[in-house]
């Protein structure tokens, strides 16, 4: 008999939504030391301002990590890792590694199930049946 384990009210889940997307995983792994805005946007190609902004607000309220003012002109922000998201550094590192390690057999399972997916597509589509022109 499976358990549930992650009840609709499990504290866990919307925690692991938060600090779990893939943006929260780039913003931290890229928190090696104490890093301004800007620099997380170079290292983060494709994130939007938007996102980029509320990504560390959220990380910052779930305690992970912390916001400075930098008390230059004009004002400047850094971010850095609390110990609390010090501790998932390994854990993350981890998972990051394992991506990197087998990013290409998981491309190359997803093109063979794309492709399987098309050619059942095409072999199950129902024949046209063309009707004569009526006056």
């Amino acid at each position: 008999m499976l358990r549930t384990v992650f009840r609709a009210d499990c504290p866990s889940r919307p925690i692991l939504d938060q600090i779990a997307d893939k943006w929260s995983m780039m913003v931290m792994a890229l928190l090696e030391r104490p890093t301004r805005f800007n620099e997380l946007k170079r290292g983060l190609e494709g994130v939007t301002q938007r996102v980029l902004t509320q990504t560390p607000r959220r990380l910052e309220r779930n305690g992970m990590i912390q916001r400075r003012v930098l008390p230059t002109s004009p004002v400047g922000v850094e971010y850095s890792l609390t110990p609390l998201g010090e501790s998932l550094r390994e854990p993350f590192g981890h998972l990051c590694g394992w991506t990197v390690e087998h990013s290409e057999e998981i491309q190359n399972c997803q093109q063979a199930y794309d492709s399987s997916r098309r050619s059942l597509a095409t072999d199950t589509a129902p024949a046209r049946v063309s009707t004569p022109n009526l006056p």
